[in-house]
């Protein structure tokens, strides 16, 4: 499945670089940049994009125009908002307005790269679940949560739905091992997003890891169900 996005956003060269960092998450395209809010509004009516990133301040008004456009008209695109702005009021309409998440700029790609890598699971999540229990409804709305009652809060960075996603790759017997590469192919994800995962489970008691020596080349970091 691979998630259309739309950038948002007036200045060309940080709209160059969020059309840069997208194609660079797996499962995501651009469809479109949007330098305007009336292009926003156009396109957005248009392309029906499932993500829209969108900047908070243009010329002409303020970004969250279109996200209550959209919201008015039921149209099923999340948004994330990306904008300078530190004070308080933003957020808090954004929040109102239910954006998906909100990253301060500058942006960095491993931050990014985790909004969009949640979006996905997020929208993965809900294409799967016909009927939900209270659990699962609790999962979807409060992601940062355990994945079980009792269940300690995941530390920022660490989805649920991605973390059961790696857990489920070590059901089968792996007696040589899985990589960070092995099980972010196996999920969908990159290397470094797997390599995370596999690290706080490791962390966590429930996997261990031994560097690997092959005959040449750098030593490789397998995992092992404990």
């Amino acid at each position: 499945m691979e998630f259309s996005v739309l950038i948002v956003e007036d200045d060309p060269k940080i709209a160059e670089i969020h059309r840069h960092f997208t194609e660079k998450v797996t499962g995501f395209s651009v469809c479109g940049i949007a330098g305007s809010l009336e292009d926003a509004e156009k396109m957005s009516r248009l392309f029906e994009p499932e993500l829209i990133l969108l900047d908070l301040y243009f010329p002409e008004g303020l970004g969250t125009e279109v996200l209550w456009r959209i919201r008015a008209r039921r149209q099923a695109t999340d948004v994330i908002l990306i904008t300078a702005a530190k004070e308080l009021e933003p957020l808090q309409e954004a929040m109102r307005g239910g954006v998906f998440d909100y990253i301060l700029k500058p942006v960095l790609f491993p931050r990014f790269q985790e909004a969009l890598e949640r979006f996905r699971d997020h929208r993965q999540q809900l294409t799967t679940d016909t009927t939900l229990s209270q659990q699962e409804v609790d999962r979807l709305l409060h992601p940062y949560k355990g994945s079980r009652p009792g269940e300690p809060t995941l530390p920022k960075g660490i989805d649920p739905l991605t973390l059961k996603k790696v857990r489920a790759t070590f059901e089968q017997p792996h007696p040589d091992g899985l990589s960070a590469e092995e099980v972010g192919a196996k999920i969908g994800a990159s290397r470094t997003t797997a390599r995370r995962y596999l690290e706080y489970l490791t962390a966590a008691g429930q996997l261990s890891a031994e560097l690997i020596y092959g005959a040449v080349g750098r030593p490789e970091r397998k995992y092992f169900l404990q």
